[in-house]
């Protein structure tokens, strides 16, 4: 008979759960404090979330670089630690929206708190493992808090948005499952790391290779699902058009950087394997993805469904830094999704700040251009601070996402990619055009004659005018703050072996 193994907590290392544990404890007190007492003021959930929240960043940062815990399965190295940072750091500067309106019903709801809380983390998995099922664990939870968040807006569209993402979203995993399955029966394991070990050693059978390729592309369709690249971004647009506007920018951000670094993670791995399809299709995927979404842009009607666009075209430029697979580029990755954070989520913060109460210029679209003509008479201050947001958008120096787009253009020279980096340069020029037809109908237009008092709610609430203050100041101080940024992730981009 058998002797039971016996294990030790020392040997499990439970401190590498603590972020994911401080976020689901978190959301069970949530919804604790409700069943207990009901119709409490969201303020409550709103502080007590963005305590949770720090709670957790505090575990992150007192983990151990490149450390291990229960059963293995965890990975707490260098770029799982400053995923989670970005994460956190974007969920704080978020949650405290809710309390800019009473219009927004769905922060009223202590469950809105208690799954954003459930898909944090679940992102949290998601980044600080290589094993493939913890990884589908960690997406799926993070995926399905989500599409009940979108879905609580509680609007025609916001539903067709959640059944839409909830569609794809399972496509997703069912590509993601099937790309497991298949490395699973060539290696034996689901550990990325001896995957690799087990296809180095038998990449010289014949057939190998095409079998390889098989699992990489179900796994590479799959997150180009997640991550909106072409030919699977069609959801993307709708998707965020239905979601809240403050919701659409954590969207845009969140999510996608976490699927960004498992990515790397993957693909990266088959890329050292030799396995030059993969880098070949990526960069394919990359550029036509940055070209299309930047070309369908031009033609939008609706700031946000441009904005979306627009976020689409910026996860064209991050994958193609993934192709690269430098220890450069993929600090670009994250330099890059670090200042991007900012101004993505302010630019979407300000569609929030007037909001009509009928559709007076359009029928269909909730934020169209002619709704910001005339801005700088109006309100002068959101017409300058979504000027800013948009010249960082389009990569103009020395605002933000400039350094991003150079760091990431300048990898590609460096690995003699050359014509990837005059895609890049072509691609930030046309997406100027859309970005200054913003700020030419603010600064140059006349205002609409339809907007009045009884037409138009101004939102100037304290707590959205700190969000956008934070987010313009690291947007224009970025310029002081990008070397020590830089020596930081390139450093725990090293350790991580990347």
């Amino acid at each position: 008979m058998l002797e039971p193994v016996k294990i030790s907590l020392e040997a499990l290392n439970l401190a590498t759960l603590m972020p994911m544990l401080i976020a689901v404890a978190g959301g069970l007190i949530i919804l604790t404090i409700d069943l207990i007492k009901e119709n409490l003021h969201k303020s409550l959930y709103v502080m007590l979330t963005v305590l949770i929240i720090l709670i957790d960043m505090g575990a992150t940062l007192g983990l151990n670089v490149n450390d291990r815990g229960f059963f293995d399965v965890m990975l707490v190295d260098g770029i799982a630690i400053v995923t989670q940072i970005i994460i956190l750091v974007a969920s704080a500067l978020f949650i405290p929206l809710a309390l800019t309106s009473k219009r927004f019903h769905e922060y009223s709801y202590p469950e809105f708190f208690a799954l954003f809380l459930f898909m944090l983390a679940g992102l949290q998995f998601m980044v600080s493992s290589d094993n493939l099922i913890l990884i589908f664990i960690g997406l799926e939870t993070s995926s399905l808090a989500l599409y009940t968040l979108i879905a609580l807006h509680n609007r025609h569209n916001s539903f067709e948005a959640a059944v839409k993402y909830f569609t794809m979203g399972a496509l997703a995993a069912g590509f993601f499952t099937m790309g497991s399955a298949i490395l699973y029966g060539l290696s034996g394991s689901l550990e990325l790391n001896q995957i690799a070990d087990a296809l180095q050693a038998r990449m010289i059978e014949p057939g190998m290779l095409a079998l390889v390729i098989g699992g990489a592309s179900f796994l590479l369709a799959a997150f180009a699902f997640k991550l909106s690249l072409f030919p699977f971004h069609t959801w993307a647009p709708d998707v965020y058009e239905g979601a809240s506007a403050p919701l659409a920018g954590y969207m845009s951000i969140v999510p996608k950087i976490a699927a960004f670094v498992v990515s790397m993670r993957i693909f990266e791995m088959f890329i050292k394997l030799n396995v030059e399809w993969v880098q070949t299709s990526i960069l394919v995927m990359a550029v036509i993805t940055m070209t299309l979404a930047n070309i369908m842009a031009l033609v939008q009607e609706d700031v946000k469904r441009m904005l979306a666009y627009s976020s689409i075209s910026h996860a064209g430029f991050v994958m193609a830094a993934i192709a690269i697979a430098t220890t450069k580029s993929n600090s670009a990755v994250f330099l890059y999704y670090g200042l991007f954070m900012f101004t993505n989520l302010g630019a979407f913060a300000m569609l929030w700040v007037s909001r009509h109460k009928h559709k007076v210029h359009h029928a269909r679209f909730d934020h169209p251009y002619e709704k910001f003509a005339g801005m700088i008479n109006i309100m002068p201050m959101g017409a300058v601070v979504m000027a800013l947001f948009m010249l960082s958008l389009a990569g103009v120096p020395p605002f933000s996402v400039f350094w991003g787009k150079i760091y990431i253009m300048s990898s590609a020279v460096d690995v003699g990619m050359i014509w990837l980096a005059i895609v890049m340069g072509i691609n930030s020029a046309i997406s100027a055009y859309y970005y200054l037809k913003l700020i030419v109908y603010m600064f140059l237009k006349e205002p609409s004659t339809t907007i009045t008092e009884e037409t138009v709610y101004y939102n100037v609430s304290k707590p959205l005018m700190t969000v956008l203050g934070l987010t313009v100041f690291a947007t224009v101080a970025s310029i002081f703050f990008v070397d020590p940024l830089l020596e930081y992730i390139t450093h725990m981009v090293q350790v991580s072996g990347y």
